[in-house]
């Protein structure tokens, strides 16, 4: 499967790093965009080291998948949907408070067919770190786009297929990590 990722400016890099991961560990082809807000992102919230250039930065962020990823330049973002070629656009916002202008935007992407899959995880998966509730947002965003997961176990299912991602994977680049989840999903 063929799959887009675009990273703005909104905190949340640890989302984007460990989703990188598993549609790696998926076989997906990943094309990968970040706009300059975004990479400053990243090198503040995964490496902590704002003098990271921004292709040092994508090219952590990518390494354990990196023959899967095609970078793409920040102008760049909206072609592979656009071209028609993306089967279906999920949209993650992690700002608040939304604006009404949040909420309208919002309101006419669902109503052209996209997905607003807002993070905000879940405590009913039984999370015991940070790391425990980015993977349940990561396995929503997979569950939308057809992909097997491992991270979570749905609701109500004694266990979850095939593995995504690796249990322990860190997500946080060089900064110290919070410990690994649990070999088991919950």
């Amino acid at each position: 499967m063929r799959v887009f990722l675009g990273i703005t400016g909104a905190s949340g890099a640890p989302y984007a790093a460990r989703l990188v991961q598993a549609l790696g560990r998926a076989e997906c082809e990943v094309g990968l965009c970040a706009s300059r807000a975004g990479i400053e992102v990243l090198r503040t919230e995964l490496y902590g080291d704002e003098r990271l250039s921004a292709d040092e930065a994508l090219a952590r962020l990518v390494e354990p998948v990196r023959d899967s990823v095609t970078l793409y330049d920040e102008q760049d973002w909206s072609a592979p949907y656009a071209s028609g070629s993306a089967r279906v656009l999920v949209l993650m916002p992690r700002e608040t408070p939304l604006s009404a202008i949040h909420l309208e935007a919002m309101l006419k992407l669902r109503q052209a067919g996209a997905v607003v899959l807002f993070l905000a995880p879940g405590f009913y998966h039984g999370a015991e770190t940070v790391g425990d509730l980015v993977d349940f947002m990561v396995a929503r965003c997979l569950d939308q786009l057809g992909i097997e997961q491992g991270l979570v176990r749905e609701w109500g299912a004694a266990k979850p297929p095939v593995r995504a991602s690796g249990p322990g994977e860190r997500v946080w680049g060089n900064r110290e990590a919070p410990p690994a989840s649990r070999e088991e999903p919950r």
